[in-house]
């Protein structure tokens, strides 16, 4: 496993992903990032975990609309999707984890 060091929303956070996969957790991090702080700079949303649901409801719309028939997603297997989904909790519950101590 690699150890990755990101910032999410100016926290750091450090990851772990398999050889090979840095770029796309990197990428991940990039897209949540700016979903969380457009929400936080909206105005609209007040506390981390708050914009950190809005920001994963968001995200998993977003998903759905792509798994649609007609979507870029719509030939892949439930199992695929399923996994894919699984992926990305385990990089949000990674990226959440140290938020639930400050409470």
């Amino acid at each position: 496993m690699i150890q990755l060091d990101v910032l999410i929303m100016g926290q750091s956070y450090r990851l772990a992903c398999r050889e090979g996969e840095q770029q796309t957790l990197r990428e991940a991090v990039h897209y949540l990032d700016s979903k969380m702080c457009a929400l936080r700079d909206s105005g609209k949303v007040k506390g981390t975990d708050r914009i950190a649901v809005m920001a994963a409801l968001s995200v998993a719309a977003e998903f759905l609309s792509v798994k649609s028939p007609q979507g870029p997603l719509g030939d892949q297997s439930m199992l695929e999707v399923k996994q894919k989904l699984e992926a990305m909790n385990s990089v949000l519950d990674q990226a959440l984890a140290p938020q639930e101590n400050l409470f």
